[in-house]
């Protein structure tokens, strides 16, 4: 039976691994034991995919005998969303295009962000439509989503969207509440009959934190759907494939699965989420990481999935070819957690994995929906040239040849919420300290809303584009990309989008700084 070591070839079109996990030689066999001296040496520029250490994208051009890495493809600015005059959606269009329809009157601006225009005369019967797809690239914090035009193996990103969910703070909400109703359980007051009838949950049940998640994705994919004629889904399902690691695709215990066109990359996302990407031994992170075999292959150990691990280059040559328990033998503490972490299961990927299930399924009963897992995105991403973003991930998902264009800034959506039912402010003890207006629009302006402010003198001079909130007295506070600015009168205020739970902002792909969606412009 052929074994598993990630320092040679394993198959003719695999892609060479990446450096943050294989800097140098460890886990190839050699003379002097497990981990050998010689071999590949770090690059400076070594990319750090999905947190493992930081750098940039790969270097393009590096060749296997029979497949480059392709060079990275041309950044354009998105794409901006059409609509006919019935409100039908069409092919977007490049946003040069866009301007001539406005500046020549043939259209009007639909929606500030995302920017929609509605053409004045064209119908959808008048138009080649050829309809676009979209990849979904779900997590816990953030989702990315990617629109682009497929056609033969060859992709051409159009518009990219990065949303920032608030998971956490539904968490935080409900254990708010929930020790609140603690509270009243254990308090002397008058007594209710309890009520058992109705604490059955449904099929595919979540909690409201994690439905968050799907229902803000699904209710996305919807919008852009109203704005683009959006013809399949790829969504990442799983961010790698555990039964087909432990079992192999024909459901037995094999390493032909792990030969394949994605050697090593499922084995190597798996094993930066399970030992949160950091060495074992010492718990350093941010370093170029090897994998480990646990129990070492020359005392008999396997090259099952449960056997590996992830080691800094130092502790994975001072443990060579020894086993754990003789190397931290000094350590009983590390030993004792390193077994056990073995054995524990990956309950925050598991809910993750829940939540991409049911995102599937409701896709699926919405548009043709195709699935792939994280590591054929990761693949397809590298072997790209893509720097790593949520929103690079899902212009990768699913099956693919080439990415030839790819959007230059995507849009930030950040989930804000719709407000509160409370009516009051407590104080750190909990009672009431300030009563909140039932009326919520002032001077027709609602908090939340996306405005222009244009003051024209005084020490706030110049022009603010942010969210508002209102005030009784009509001087409001904006809150820009920049921080927030308080006191505008409302009369120098003018609406572009009413409040829709969402703040936006746009920013360069790969990590730039970003440009100005909501925030302060040049003086006026």
């Amino acid at each position: 039976m052929a074994t598993f070591r990630t320092g040679q070839q394993t198959h003719p079109t695999v892609l060479p691994q990446q450096l943050a996990l294989e800097p140098g030689s460890a886990d190839t066999f050699r003379n002097e034991g497990e981990t050998g001296a010689g071999g590949h040496n770090a690059a400076p520029d070594t990319e750090h995919v999905r947190g493992e250490t930081p750098g940039g994208s790969p270097t393009a051009g590096r060749v296997t005998p029979d497949r480059p890495v392709r060079e990275k493809g041309r950044e354009a600015h998105p794409y901006v969303f059409v609509l006919d005059k019935y409100g039908v959606p069409l092919q977007p269009c490049s946003p040069a295009r866009a301007r001539k329809f406005l500046n020549s009157g043939r259209a009007i601006v639909h929606r500030h962000t995302p920017f929609v225009i509605r053409l004045k005369d064209r119908t959808v019967a008048m138009s080649q439509v050829d309809g676009v797809e979209i990849g979904v690239d779900p997590g816990s914090k953030y989702t990315g989503l990617a629109l682009f035009t497929a056609h033969a193996g060859e992709r051409r990103g159009r518009f990219a969207i990065q949303i920032n969910h608030r998971g956490a703070a539904i968490h935080r909400k409900m254990l708010q509440r929930s020790a609140f109703r603690r509270r009243r359980r254990c308090a002397n007051l008058r007594y209710r009959a309890p009520r058992f009838n109705n604490r059955a949950r449904p099929f595919e049940w979540l909690p409201p934190s994690l439905r968050h998640r799907v229902d803000t994705t699904v209710s996305w994919v919807k919008r852009l759907a109203r704005w683009t004629p959006i013809s399949a889904v790829h969504v990442e399902r799983v961010a790698f494939d555990i039964r087909s690691l432990s079992f192999g695709a024909d459901g037995f215990e094999s390493t032909v699965y792990q030969k394949g066109t994605l050697a090593g990359y499922e084995v190597r996302e798996y094993l930066l989420t399970k030992w949160c990407r950091a060495c074992a031994y010492c718990g350093s992170s941010g370093v170029p990481l090897n994998i480990d075999h646990i129990h070492p292959r020359s005392r008999g150990g396997t090259d099952r999935i449960s056997n590996l691990t992830l080691a800094c280059i130092p502790c994975n040559q001072a443990k060579n070819n020894r086993p754990v328990e003789e190397f931290l033998a000094h350590e009983p503490q590390r030993l004792a957690r390193i077994a056990s972490q073995v054995k524990v299961p990956l309950s925050d990927v598991a809910a993750v994995n829940s939540t991409r299930r049911v995102l599937w399924r409701t896709l699926d009963a919405l548009w043709p929906t195709h699935v792939a897992s994280g590591g054929r995105t990761k693949w397809n991403r590298t072997r790209n040239g893509l720097h790593k973003s949520h929103t690079q991930d899902a212009l990768s998902v699913g099956k693919l040849d080439v990415i030839t264009r790819h959007p230059a800034r995507a849009l930030t959506v950040h989930c804000t919420g719709r407000g509160s039912y409370s009516r009051t402010r407590p104080d750190k003890h909990g009672f009431p300290r300030l009563r909140l207006p039932r009326r919520k629009t002032i001077r027709g302006f609602q908090t939340g809303d996306l405005v222009r402010a244009v003051v024209p003198s005084g020490k706030k001079e110049g022009t603010y584009l942010g969210r508002v909130a209102v005030r009784t007295k009509g001087s409001f506070n904006i809150t820009t990309e920049h921080g927030t600015v308080q006191g505008i009168h409302y009369r120098h205020i003018r609406i572009l989008q009413r409040a829709d739970g969402y703040s936006y902002t746009l920013q360069k792909e790969a990590g730039a700084v970003p440009t100005i969606v909501s925030g302060k412009s040049a003086p006026h």
